[in-house]
Order: structure tokens, then C-alpha cells, then sequence
């Protein structure tokens, strides 16, 4: 059993929103392999399923983003998954254009809240995440009103991709070819972000 959690904000006042490009990336998932996410457990809605052979949940936090931990913690202590082989959290990145994804195996929460909270509940940050480009914010801009706001009709079709290819990323993941979709989707995201990608 493995768990793939989207993160961002729950109600329809956030749906399509930059923040919340995780639970986009879940939904993606959950109708490609008929998945119904419809179940509130551990303050999160969630489905079980199966994606090419693997067990799978799929997740969405409820607990709005900062507090995504909460729920993750739970998932993990209930379903007793190791965080660093069977979890996946997908959230959205600033520091990627829209329609680029960056997949690391491990490190800092890198100024995300959602992943800040679920590093800070776990007590490591040795788990897998698919970050989803969603664009810096613009000058004079505040951030949360950045990544609380819509995209522009001129990036959706970017967006799309990006979410395409982060769900296609947690396949490849769940697949146990988490070095190929690294060299896959990372060399073609250009970000600020100067930690390397070492896969194992």
C-alpha cells in the first residue's frame, strides 16, 4: 500500500487555484484509473484503488494547507506506510514555470507551508514529492495572493501539462522508476532552486 497525497485547500472558493495544483494532480489520477475520492478519513477525502498493479490512496487534505500534516500524519499512522518508500506528496512550486515539475526524494519545505506542516508532523523530510510548477509571483504582488489566485487563460494549457506529467511522474514512481522519472521531468524544469537532484 502506498499513499499519494495531493495538498491544497479545500471548498470550491479555492478550486482552480495555483495552491492548489496537488489536488488538481489527485484528480487527474483518480479518473485515469477510476478512483472515486470520496471518502473523509483522517481529515482528508480519499480513495483506494488500484494504479497499474499497486495499491493505492489517494488523498486530499482537508485541513486547509498549512495544516496538511495533521492529516498526513494520520494517513501514515493508520495505514502504517514508511514515508520515505510509500508515500508521494504532490504540491504546487513557485520557483518552476507553469508546466514544469521538479521530483526530489528528499528535502526542506523550501518556504511551503503544506509541506512545512507535514515535515514538522512525520519529524523527517525523507519522503518523495512532485512539485507543480505554478510561476514566481509578479513584482509588488502579494504571495498569497499569488498562489490563492487563478492562472491566466494563456497558462492553462501549460498548467494541464504540468499536471499531466506530475501524475504521470507518481506512476513511474509508484513503479519503482523514480530515477528515470527524475532524469525524465527534471532536466526539462528550469527553477531557482540550487540543491541538486541526486536519484539513488
Amino acid at each position: 500500500m502506498k499513499i499519494i497525497v495531493g495538498l491544497g485547500n479545500p471548498t470550491k472558493k479555492y478550486e482552480g487555484t495555483r495552491h492548489n495544483a496537488g489536488f488538481e494532480t489527485i484528480d487527474t489520477l483518480a479518473d485515469k484509473y477510476d478512483i472515486r475520492v470520496g471518502s473523509l478519513e483522517h481529515k482528508a477525502m480519499v480513495g483506494k484503488g488500484l494504479i497499474e498493479g499497486d495499491k493505492v490512496i489517494l488523498a486530499k487534505p482537508q485541513t486547509y494547507m498549512n495544516l496538511s500534516g495533521d492529516s498526513v500524519r494520520e494517513l501514515c499512522d493508520y495505514y502504517g506506510i514508511d514515508p520515505s518508500s510509500e508515500l508521494i506528496v504532490i504540491s504546487d512550486d513557485i520557483e518552476l514555470p507553469v508546466g514544469g515539475i521538479r521530483i526530489r526524494e528528499r528535502g526542506s519545505a523550501g518556504g511551503h507551508n503544506g509541506l512545512k506542516s507535514i515535515i514538522e508532523r512525520l519529524g523527517t523530510q525523507d519522503f518523495i514529492r512532485v512539485r507543480v510548477g505554478v510561476g514566481g509571483k509578479p513584482e509588488k504582488m502579494d504571495l498569497a495572493d499569488h498562489v490563492l489566485g487563478h492562472f491566466q487563460a494563456n497558462e492553462m494549457d501549460d498548467f494541464h501539462d504540468s499536471v499531466r506529467n506530475a501524475a504521470e511522474a507518481a506512476v513511474m514512481i509508484l513503479d519503482g522508476k523514480i530515477g528515470e522519472a527524475m532524469n525524465r521531468f527534471n532536466r526539462k524544469s528550469k527553477s531557482r532552486d540550487p540543491e541538486p537532484e541526486k536519484p539513488d
